[in-house]
């Protein structure tokens, strides 16, 4: 099959290359990867899945419910067949528009670099959001702030990202030299998956770039009336660069909301979460019920209106959009069931 010489700078690939960890080797053994060999989902289309392994490179049709990122042990002679692997991790949102399901962006990553610009796309909110993302998935959140060259006092950008989590490290970088191959090397090791998240315009498709002698992905300049950027990167697609190191370029999303992440949430808001844990009622709203330890820490300054408020946006949205997908797991559970007994009535008049 001919290959694609944008995806990577090899022609053959090891599974380490390809990013193959002790985690999925448990999940099989020898004799069944000789019938159906490993191989990892480097780009999700409409009409299939590309996968690539050692001697494999194809396009298989719809069928494994999968994403980029994910490994799938490989079944030749009926590739829709083939087998998901256990997942060391999973990104994933509520899906744009009113369908009341989830959709997965990305499988196996080890660490997301949030990227924003120190312009008038940065935004606590969005980062939140982002980082209450990566925390429920189980992959680690890196901040990177760019274009820092370009502002008056990107000093005041870095303490405002730091003071978001102590759980996650920031980073400050031009993203068109060298500065992302050396800044982000404690994260892009050999056998590791990153992916870079991010609106448009901010610099993921660049900073991949750099990270690879070979890579020629297009870019393109932001508006300077809003810093707003467009959509150059129009897929998710997974690239092997020659340190040995998968990553992930993805476009802009413009809608991403919470569902499933209540533990990132409250990974992200320890605080107010330990103080939720004190209120006198179980079930209190945070508003005027009496005993509320987070009203209480409001009025005690010990913390500030705005980070509360971004608090009760994302654990209400979540609870709703996870009650959402729930309410349809049911109906569609309950819908085969009703399928399963017409088939099996039909067969028995038969």
């Amino acid at each position: 099959m001919t290959r694609d010489p944008s995806q990577d700078t090899q022609s053959e690939m090891t599974l380490a290359q390809l990013g193959w960890q002790n985690f999925f080797a448990q999940q099989t053994d020898v004799d069944e990867m000789e019938r159906t060999p490993p191989v990892r989902v480097t780009e999700v289309h409409r009409n299939g899945l590309r996968v690539r392994g050692e001697t494999v490179d194809v396009l298989i049709p719809p069928g494994p419910e999968a994403t980029v990122g994910d490994w799938l042990l490989y079944d030749s002679e009926l590739p829709s067949a083939s087998t998901v692997l256990d997942r060391k991790s999973l990104v994933k949102r509520r899906a744009a528009g009113h369908d009341r399901s989830a959709q997965l962006i990305a499988a196996n990553l080890d660490t997301a670099f949030i990227v924003t610009s120190c312009n008038q796309d940065f935004n606590v909110a969005r980062l939140e959001r982002y980082i209450a993302l990566t925390l429920e998935a189980g992959v680690t959140p890196v901040i990177v702030l760019t274009k820092a060259d370009l502002c008056e006092d990107p000093a005041s950008f870095v303490k405002t990202a730091s003071a978001i989590s102590e759980l996650v490290a920031v980073v400050t970088l031009d993203a068109r030299g060298g500065e992302p191959m050396e800044k982000l090397a404690p994260w892009c090791k050999a056998g590791q998956t990153v992916a870079f998240l991010g609106s448009s315009g901010v610099g993921k498709s660049t900073l991949t770039n750099a990270l690879s002698s070979t890579l020629k992905i297009e870019t393109q300049a932001i508006r300077e009336d809003d810093a707003k950027g467009r959509h150059t990167t129009t897929r998710r697609q997974l690239h092997f660069v020659p340190n040995g190191c998968a990553v992930l370029d993805t476009p802009g999303m413009r809608e991403l909301q919470l569902t499933e992440a209540a533990s990132g949430v409250a990974d992200l808001f320890s605080d107010i979460h330990a103080l939720t844990q004190q209120c006198k009622f179980r079930d209190c709203a945070h508003e005027t019920e009496p005993g509320c330890a987070v009203r209480g820490a409001l009025e005690n300054g010990e913390i500030e209106a705005p980070r509360l408020e971004r608090w009760r946006k994302l654990f209400d949205e979540d609870q709703l959009n996870t009650a959402a997908l729930e309410q349809r797991r049911a109906s569609d559970k309950a819908l085969a069931k009703v399928i399963r007994q017409a088939k099996k009535q039909k067969n028995q008049r038969k």
